[in-house]
């Protein structure tokens, strides 16, 4: 299964990205990166990945993760990350992702 997107909007001014599948290697893990792209240019600058969904992340998707924070923290937004559990769960805190990218309830 590839990486699937659905987009929530949380009033006044948050996104809510669920993520779900696998975030590998691949053409389709880009779509998260170009999805994020294009929140940053309409303006959307508070989005939440919620990666209750996810089942599998490998190093490029840790990366694209790492990357979109960047991108929307220079754009003067904020990316968060919640839900993740089990092997996801782990491998992002393994990894020290929360300390570059927080996590929320």
């Amino acid at each position: 299964m590839v990486v699937q997107i659905k987009r929530e909007e949380i009033q006044p001014d948050i996104v809510v990205l669920h993520v779900g599948g696998k975030l590998v290697l691949g053409r389709d893990s880009k779509e998260l990166e170009w999805t994020i792209e294009e929140l940053v240019r309409a303006k959307s600058m508070k989005i939440i990945l919620n990666l209750a969904n996810l089942n599998f992340v490998d190093s490029t998707g840790i990366g694209i993760i790492v990357m979109c924070s960047g991108k929307v923290k220079a754009a003067g937004g904020e990316l968060r990350l919640t839900g993740s559990r089990g092997m996801v769960d782990e491998v992002l805190r393994r990894t020290r992702v929360d300390a570059i990218v927080p996590f929320c309830e």
